[in-house]
């Protein structure tokens, strides 16, 4: 049994910066992650599996965010721009400058007049009666599904008018060396501090009672402390109670319990693939769309694999796919097999290539499933028309012993990010601190 100040359960973005804060403060903590790594849905691999700083899960810096590029600052990492074209692929044509759809203007006009939340669908299908609007609900339906991960049918509308307000597309940018670099930092700060990791420590059951904590996990080994900051991601405390990573609290905690079903959490694949050349910038391509791909950066289409890009501006091999919502969700259960021939065979479709052919120029490939990844079961959150009342309770810690970090616990313009993570992990660590 070990005892300290602070037990932290989850060693993603969130649970590693609570912990990292906690250090510096001169607690003592430990933090307990059910799988043999730390990073949560930050998974980079570099040199391995034939991939180079190659991202299986976040990968972006989406904009100008303070906590994410302080933090780079301080641990003295470097960052780059990720820019380049958008495009988009319909019935043979490669037409530029896809990022917003016809009757983008006139959906914001709608949005802004809103006055009383309600979920997308509702909001399409109220402000949005006649027929020749059925294309533009369709692509917002299918931005929110794909961007935001999101199911229209749950997800808010203020929200996504909140988020597509403050989109900043030309601040996009990759860290140098990937995301890991990140959490190594963290971990690296952490322990320095005294603070101590377990990988491989699924917590299976909490005893509790004001300021005092026991958790023990799966192997049966238990862990002592005067308060816990539970950093999981929403699709653990979503998941059946049979789930690997299901935790079971002795007292039960019903008001957060049920709080916690009704916040939103998405569904993605992510798919990368790694081919012995820079194929969508040869002649051939060129000349089918008629344009230089060299700058194209994304590509959407409306295929089974919609949404690819690239690593630009740097020219690397490497094509990443993406398919997220419901559409994703539908595809839990698919293999990894299938996945990949279904991507390579939305690629031939639109690049006019065979799939064999796709297939013979691929040097490696990965399939990252996290709708169907154990400890995880999702992508991240977006809100609902309940997230605010349930963030205000969320935000209580239970009886000041029990705390609660993660981004979906975040309530800024920057949802379902590495930095909604780092400020939540941050703000629960200050919000123990100050009590």
């Amino acid at each position: 049994m070990e005892n300290a100040d602070v037990l932290i359960i989850g060693a993603g973005a969130a649970g590693l910066m609570a912990a990292y804060t906690l250090a510096k403060a001169g607690k003592k903590v430990t933090v307990l992650e059910a799988c043999n790594r730390t990073g949560g849905r930050i998974r980079t691999i570099d040199n391995a599996l034939f991939f180079n700083q190659a991202e299986l899960g976040a990968e972006f810096v989406h904009g100008n965010l303070p906590v994410t590029l302080d933090l780079l600052k301080e641990a003295g990492i470097e960052y780059h721009a990720a820019g380049g074209n958008m495009l988009h692929y319909s019935n043979g044509t490669f037409t530029a400058g896809a990022g917003m759809f016809e009757g983008w203007h006139l959906l914001m006009k709608k949005l802004n007049s809103l006055q009383q939340d309600m979920t997308l669908n509702d909001f399409l299908e109220q402000h949005f009666t006649d027929v020749k609007f059925d294309e533009l609900k369709e692509s917002v339906r299918q931005y929110a599904a794909g961007y935001d991960t999101s199911d229209p049918k749950r997800v808010s509308a203020l929200a996504l008018r909140r988020e597509w307000q403050n989109e900043d597309e030309d601040a996009q940018h990759r860290i140098e060396g990937g995301y890991c670099r990140l959490i190594q930092y963290l971990v690296t700060g952490f322990k320095k501090a005294g603070g101590m990791v377990y990988l491989n420590a699924a917590v299976t059951q909490l005893h509790w009672q004001p300021s005092q904590v026991k958790a023990t996990t799966a192997d049966g080994e238990t862990y002592e402390a005067a308060k816990v900051i539970f950093a999981i991601p929403l699709g653990v405390w979503q998941a059946p109670a049979t789930a690997k990573g299901a935790i079971v609290f002795e007292p039960a905690i019903p008001a957060q319990t049920d709080a916690l079903q009704k916040l939103g959490f998405g569904a993605v694949i992510k798919v990368l693939l790694q081919f012995d050349d820079v194929f969508w910038e040869d002649a051939v391509t060129e000349e089918l769309a008629g344009k230089s791909m060299k700058d194209m950066a994304f590509l959407l289409s409306d295929e089974a694999m919609p949404t690819w890009w690239t690593q630009a501006p740097n020219h690397a091999p490497l094509l990443i796919g993406w398919r997220g919502g419901p559409a994703a969700a539908d595809w839990a259960t698919k293999t990894e097999q299938e996945i990949l021939q279904i991507s390579l065979q939305s690629l031939a479709n639109i690049f006019n290539r065979s799939a064999d052919w796709l297939k013979s120029k691929l040097v490696a490939w990965y399939v990252a499933n996290w709708t169907a990844e154990p400890y995880v079961y999702g992508s991240y959150a977006y809100d609902t028309v309940h997230t605010t009342e349930v963030l205000e309770l969320l935000h209580q810690p239970v009886e000041n012993t029990i705390y609660f970090a993660g981004e979906f616990m975040y309530q800024g313009t920057a949802m379902g990010t590495v930095e909604a993570a780092l400020t939540s992990g941050k703000d629960a660590a200050l919000k123990l601190v100050s009590i």
